[in-house]
């Protein structure tokens, strides 16, 4: 409010006061005493390009949605009062594109009861405000993710059989340690962070480990190492491979015991239990696609009996639809090192299909680099199987949902059949079921006609065949 409006503003003529008013404002109204819009002024173009034009001798009320009624009235009611304090509330506008929200001010000008309801266009504002709660949500779902997969990697480190140890790259100090890592040194998880790495082991190994450091460093992998530790004289093969963790980098350390010359077992080992027992299937193949190991869920999946059935067999044999899904699969694991999700379908051995998920890894480093898979089932369906006597397609709809997941010769012989069954049904219909007019139709025999029809299950013919 102006300090002194008389003095300042007394001489200020209408034309000015309009101009003022529309300058300072995104629209402006003129309203009566009854509410009624008398004049109209824009001060943004956007808002001119409305038809808001046309309000003028029409109620206010009425100009805007339902829920913004109250709004002005409310409005109206504390412009009739001098002495009220100046209010803005926002209401919305329908328009052609969707509800426009303004802000609006009434101030009571003139004797004759007339008001000025000044607004401001809302819509960049609620533009902001809704980026803002799509980048909030983003931001949550990324926090979601991460601590997500922050735990189901804590969990693998913690149960994981075999000793890991996590080492900062630069100053060779322990950061973590997962449960086997301590029980083999023999030393509380909470006083191994800090200390020195190198310290474990006695000096001769130290210094083999230190120059396999200084290799990972360097090139990012380094070949294993046996070494011995310094508390319980244990000889160990230390395998390292780096990795970077925001700005800084850190090493990974596996120490694997060595018992009566060799390395522990995988096969006792807690890791290929729960290999063993997922209920999700797992395959190892080398970098031919030639299987090394699968866990029994990938066996149920192919419906077979034992490892030994698929070994040294192509996984694209089951996985995928023939030369189109599994060359896209290893072209993205050899391209990017890793895949999730990725769609595709199982084949059965005795016709069945599962919609199935994969989510796959390349290993190329170790004496066999390999891939491995992981294959969720998304959901099971039934092939129809070929030359089935009660289950044949009955249209080319169900004839397509074939193609990939049989070979193409079987789909011909397939469709062969659907269309003989069809035209046999079809000639029986227009005889009466009178076999004898239903083969001559045919211009079949009347031998060749039982012997399809016991071929497709479409009747019983040994009453007849005489």
């Amino acid at each position: 409010m102006f300090r002194a409006p008389k003095r300042t503003l007394g001489d200020l003529d209408a034309e000015s006061a309009a101009k003022l008013i529309a300058a300072s404002s995104d629209i402006a109204l003129i309203v009566d005493g009854k509410g009624i819009i008398r004049d109209v002024a824009f001060g943004s173009e956007d808002l001119a390009g409305e038809g808001f034009a046309k309000w003028v001798g029409e109620p206010w009320i009425e100009t805007v949605t339902i829920e913004s009624r109250p709004k002005i009235e409310e409005l109206l009611g504390s412009a009739a009062s001098t002495k009220a304090p100046i209010e803005w509330r926002q209401v919305n506008h329908p328009s052609k594109r969707g509800d426009i929200p303004i802000r609006y001010s009434v101030v009571h000008i003139g004797p004759h009861g007339r008001l000025v309801a000044v607004g401001r266009d809302l819509r960049t504002v609620a533009a902001l405000q809704q980026r803002l709660v799509d980048a909030q949500q983003s931001m949550e779902r990324e926090y979601s993710r991460l601590r997500h997969a922050e735990t189901r990697y804590r969990v693998l480190f913690q149960i994981a059989s075999e000793p890991v140890l996590i080492v900062e790259a630069n100053n060779l100090r322990l950061v973590d340690a997962n449960p086997a890592a301590t029980q083999l040194l023999n030393r509380n998880s909470k006083r191994i962070a800090g200390k020195a790495f190198l310290e474990i082991f006695d000096a001769e190994s130290a210094k083999a480990i230190q120059a396999q450091l200084a290799s990972v460093k360097a090139t990012g992998r380094a070949d294993e190492v046996t070494a011995r530790l310094i508390e319980n004289k244990r000889e160990c093969v230390v395998s390292a491979s780096l990795f970077r963790q925001e700005t800084s980098s850190h090493i990974l350390v596996r120490l694997s015991p060595v018992v009566a010359g060799d390395v522990t077992p995988k096969s006792t080992s807690k890791v290929y239990s729960v290999v063993e027992n997922l209920p999700d299937g797992f395959v190892v193949t080398d970098l031919d696609r030639r299987i090394l190991t699968a866990n029994p869920a990938f066996l149920d999946l192919v419906q077979l009996a034992n490892e030994e059935q698929v070994r040294g067999e192509l996984i694209d044999r089951w996985v995928g639809r023939p030369g189109v899904d599994i060359n896209a699969l290893v072209t993205n694991i050899r391209d990017h090192g890793s895949v999730r999700h990725f769609a595709t379908i199982l084949r059965g051995e005795y016709g069945s299909y599962e919609n199935v998920e994969i989510s796959a890894v390349s290993v190329p480093t170790g004496d066999t680099p390999c891939y491995g898979f992981t294959i969720r089932n998304v959901g099971r369906n039934e092939i129809p199987k070929a030359r089935s006597k009660s289950e044949l397609p009955r249209s080319v709809e169900q004839l397509t949902e074939l193609v990939g997941r049989v070979p193409l010769k079987e789909l011909v012989r397939e469709t062969a059949d659907v269309i003989e069954k069809l035209c046999i049904e079809a000639a029986l219909k227009l005889t009466e079921d009178n076999r004898a007019s239903a083969a001559e139709m045919l211009g079949l025999s009347r031998q060749s006609l039982y012997s399809k029809l016991r071929r497709y299950g479409i009747s019983d013919v040994d009453d007849d065949a005489s």
